[in-house]
């Protein structure tokens, strides 16, 4: 079994002069429990090279487990270190594909075409998508093959406006997940904030918040098997 992982490129929050990127914890739960099932992970960005770290996520209070693994294991700090160009992978290549949070998806993934066109790609061949957290994000402009939003009609959820108020960001980020997935005719469901919730609809999965990554990861995997 081949996933592709893909991680933001973008470590701008807005005009704040701070820093965003990927958010570990999203990335190290599920890498760690599908690399562990013996599936082969690449890893991709808009850009190539070193995906940026959301820096806030490698805080103390943020840390698990499977960061702490992430921190000791100099092959995963390499694969982040040298990702793959988004032009240069192909959809056929793999069998599914995952996309971990963060708030770096919000200004680059939401548009960057290739990600949109793999996306289409992927569930034009059936085959499993899966996004956590602000992942959806990357969802926003992708169309299904009738020409409608992908998420149209479809049971979804992402982060919330209330974890986005939560967390202070609100009036920076350029929008807000859950908004936008409403907007885009998504049937939008979610838990209470900082609960693991994740949701399945056909080859579609997405999980509400870092809590709901490890969630998606073994749905992704059992619809890989």
């Amino acid at each position: 079994m081949k996933v592709l992982f893909v991680l933001t490129s973008h470590d701008e929050l807005g005009d704040t002069g701070n820093k965003t990127g990927f958010w570990i914890e999203e990335f190290a739960n599920p890498y760690y429990s599908l690399l562990d099932k013996g599936v082969e992970i690449t890893v991709a960005t808009p850009e190539g090279g070193k995906a940026p770290i959301d820096p806030t996520s490698d805080s103390e209070d943020n840390q698990t487990e499977d960061t702490r693994r992430f921190k000791d294991d100099e092959a995963a700090q390499k694969v982040i270190n040298n990702t793959h160009k988004l032009s240069d992978v192909k959809e056929e290549d793999f069998d599914g594909i995952f996309y971990p949070g963060g708030h770096g998806p919000l200004w680059d993934l939401s548009n960057d075409e290739k990600s949109i066109k793999l996306i289409e790609s992927f569930n034009e061949a059936g085959k499993p998508i899966a996004f956590v957290c602000h992942a959806p994000a990357a969802l926003k402009n992708v169309k299904a093959k009738d020409g409608n939003a992908l998420v149209k009609g479809k049971k979804v959820t992402g982060f919330t406006n209330s974890e986005e108020e939560a967390v202070q960001l609100t009036d920076v980020v350029p929008f807000l997940v859950e908004d936008m997935l409403k907007e885009n005719g998504g049937i939008y469901s979610k838990e209470a904030d900082w609960n693991e919730y994740a949701v399945t609809d056909g080859n579609l999965i997405t999980g509400q918040n870092p809590q709901s990554s490890g969630a998606v990861a073994s749905r992704l995997y059992e619809m890989l098997k």
